[in-house]
């Protein structure tokens, strides 16, 4: 046999091989598999060695087994028997009941949450918190960037510590790089921060050998004293947000929460904190906390890539599908899978006002042309599609019926869905949704609709980029 018959014989060998793996894969749509097959079928090689690269949500074995391990062994965090009993026959009681399974965490009672006036207002009253901070400061940032918010956080950082409290950080290693290899990160570790890299690349070539570069954790979470914890869409940066100042304003939001809900969002850190190498820090998930003054309902949903199931498009779902009268959700990144997808058109076409918000000026072009590729189905459906103009509205929220909603760091996207670690929390609450959905008339306000005729005049080629775009998604 000569040389190119054996290189044709490899070839389709390992196309076969990979074609099987492809369809032998769990927790993968259908959609997701044949893209996979028609790119090895069309291109042997280059579909071989991008499905090994990019076709698996694939983490380290190592730390995929140090997390199962962790989280296996972890206690939660005592929910409120009667939060449940109380609430299981409301129509929205779904979605908390399908959340617990994801993390074994039950809906806690007797919260109290308020939102940040703006993106200044919150890293000020962070910082507030981390100078009241008595025993401990848990932060977990994606993005954490050496400008005026950035240094602010750095510096209360170091003034706890030095007054004895205990400070532990996490950043990620790829969205924090930075900050990481710059001084200002040996200065907070110098002066008394435990700090640790989330996720660390290393050789980024051994890196893809053994996992995926992009498996982030995009968390952005702040814990003090078991007591208070900080959940919401902002980095440690600027609004300005200097690495990508074209897209400024980046809009925020953030919640600050009191209550048990507080040593649920303990429960990420320090899955994540010994996850990364960190000193056994379990024992402040079996705290005695207080009972908490405020009348939210909350629980915690924390997602990644070694979840068992879908976890975050499923809890999305099932909370759109108990809408009543109107869903409202802002997001920057919007590449759905077929099931939130479904749910929202579903919503749209049974009479429920359907208001979805983006930003007209995106900083990822790839994910802004696939989003616009299904405005046309969201639209004939009956929901309602805005633009955000001023900047990037990079807020994640969801409001349901006026009563209860998420919000955290999750898009609905699918690197939210499959490669990012996330944290949200699921609240039931009618002042505390009144609230969100009073920020979210502030985005609307300075939105404009996008109606049908708008989108039947992208043209050819336009669409078919976009839809070229949103059909290779589920490879992405």
């Amino acid at each position: 046999m000569d040389l190119g018959k054996i290189v044709s014989v490899v070839i389709f060998v390992a196309d076969v091989a990979t074609i099987m793996r492809a369809l032998l894969r769990p927790h993968r749509e259908p959609a997701s598999r044949l893209a996979w097959i028609i790119a090895i079928l069309a291109l042997p090689i280059v579909g071989v060695v991008l499905y090994l690269l990019l076709g698996e949500t694939r983490i380290s074995g190592r730390r995929r087994t140090r997390g199962r391990e962790v989280n296996a062994g972890l206690p939660r965090p005592r929910g409120n028997y009667r939060c449940s009993k109380e609430n299981a026959g409301s129509a929205h009681w779904a979605a908390f009941a399908l959340a617990r399974t994801v993390n074994h965490l039950d809906p806690t009672c007797s919260n109290s949450a308020r939102l940040a006036p703006d993106s200044n207002a919150a890293i000020d009253e962070m910082i507030a918190d981390i100078d009241a901070a008595r025993e401990h400061v848990h932060a977990c940032f994606y993005i954490w960037l050496a400008d005026h918010n950035g240094l602010k956080l750095k510096n209360a950082f170091i003034r706890a510590a030095e007054r004895g409290v205990h400070v532990r950080l996490l950043a990620d290693a790829l969205g924090s790089r930075r900050l990481i290899e710059s001084g200002h990160w040996t200065e907070m570790h110098d002066r008394g921060c435990e700090v640790r890299v989330a996720l660390p690349v290393g050789n980024p070539l051994w890196t893809l050998i053994r996992g995926r570069v992009d498996l982030r954790n995009h968390r952005k979470l702040m814990v003090v004293d078991n007591a208070v914890a900080w959940c919401g869409s902002q980095n440690a940066a600027d609004p300005d947000f200097r690495i990508k100042p074209r897209f400024a304003p980046w809009v925020d939001i953030m919640s600050r929460w009191q209550g048990p809900v507080a040593q649920q969002c303990q429960y990420l850190f320090v899955s994540d904190w010994i996850a990364e190498g960190g000193d056994d820090i379990s024992a402040l998930l079996t705290e005695t906390v207080p009972e908490g003054s405020g009348e939210i309902v909350a629980q915690v949903l924390g997602t990644g890539p070694t979840a068992e199931f879908d976890a975050m498009p499923a809890c999305f779902s099932e909370l759109i599908h108990s809408a009543r009268e109107e869903l409202v959700v802002t997001t920057p990144y919007f590449v759905p899978d077929e099931q939130l997808l479904f749910a929202l058109t579903s919503a749209g076409r049974r009479g429920i006002r359907t208001l979805m918000l983006f930003p007209k000026r995106n900083d990822n072009w790839i994910v802004a042309a696939a989003s616009r590729s299904y405005y046309k189905d969201l639209i004939d459906a009956g929901a309602e599609i805005y633009e955000f103009k001023p900047g990037l509205l990079h807020a994640k929220t969801m409001v349901v019926d006026r009563r209860v909603g998420l919000i955290g760091s999750a898009n609905l996207d699918r690197r939210s869905f499959e490669l990012n670690f996330e944290n949200n929390i699921l609240f039931d609450d009618a002042a505390f949704a009144e609230a969100v959905r009073a920020r979210q008339d502030e985005y609307l306000a300075q939105c404009e609709r996008v109606t049908r005729e708008d989108v039947e005049r992208y043209g050819i080629a336009l669409r078919l980029w976009q839809n070229l775009l949103a059909t290779l998604s589920p490879m992405l």
